[in-house]
């Protein structure tokens, strides 16, 4: 992930953003604050892999309103569900901010010529065998502009948001400047979650929100909560959470379907 040299800056409701032009693409930095949401509600999902259709159900369920409340995803939108373009569709919505799952990173590594489409395939990529290069070049330029942590609100209201672990404060979380050792445990880690990790070496971090590793429940450990709880496997669900009112709503697939989430709209 590139950091953002020259390029205007905007800030509103939705938090801070920094873009920058460079070799033709939008690029941004690797950590994103933004402030705390005073006109609304902030939530936010789980692993979506392409599971639509639960995502749509679970927002009429919270009545969420998109002209206040805003979406923070934990990434790996796409790969192993049947809505993979539809959930790339989500990063137009201007409620919608998520982070780059490892996912998404195989995507771009793909679009670049660096994997094999064949490895994507075994992973969950299999729904884009019919995708033109073009296209798929396409998805990775948006792709690339997702920040690898987004940072919400200050003080004790704060949480991040970020895609598999993290160990470190809130300062070296904020500093941006990690090594590639560091970015490969923020989009791959399981350290933590599997038990192989030592929770103290999360002293001075916020509450932070990650997906990545599937749970059979929403799992809290030191200051990271694991919220992907497997929405495109057997028996698994799509999980929203809202931080500040420690509240939380779940749902398969198929019983979002059967509920006709097929037929209601995105905001």
């Amino acid at each position: 992930m590139r950091v953002a040299t020259r390029g205007s800056a905007h800030t509103d409701w939705r938090g801070s953003h920094y873009y920058a032009e460079m070799d033709s693409a939008l690029v941004t930095r690797p950590v994103q604050h933004h402030a705390a949401n005073e006109a609304g509600r902030d939530f936010v999902v789980g692993d979506l892999h392409g599971c639509v259709d639960a995502l749509r159900y679970l927002l009429c369920q919270i009545a969420f309103d998109p002209t206040r409340d805003r979406l923070f995803s934990v990434g790996d939108l796409v790969d192993r569900g049947e809505q993979s373009e539809e959930a790339l569709a989500l990063l137009a919505k201007p409620w919608f901010f998520a982070v780059l799952g490892n996912h998404e990173d195989t995507l771009c590594a793909v679009a670049d010529g660096r994997l094999r489409r064949q490895w994507w395939y075994g992973i969950g990529g299999s729904w884009a065998a019919g995708l033109p290069d073009e296209r798929l070049r396409h998805y990775a330029e948006h792709l690339r502009t997702l920040p690898l942590v987004r940072v919400v609100g200050s003080g004790k209201e704060r949480f991040n948001i970020l895609h598999a672990e993290f160990f470190g404060s809130d300062a070296e979380l904020d500093a941006g400047n990690y090594s590639a050792e560091t970015r490969q445990q923020l989009l791959w880690g399981r350290e933590l979650a599997l038990g192989n990790g030592d929770p103290l070496r999360q002293r001075g971090l916020s509450l932070t929100y990650c997906g990545h590793t599937p749970v059979r429940d929403i799992t809290q450990i030191g200051s990271q909560v694991f919220i992907d709880t497997g929405a495109f496997g057997p028996g698994g669900s799509l999980t929203i959470v809202q931080p500040q009112a420690l509240r939380r709503w779940s749902i398969s697939v198929e019983a979002a379907r059967a509920e006709g989430a097929a037929a209601l709209a995105l905001p």
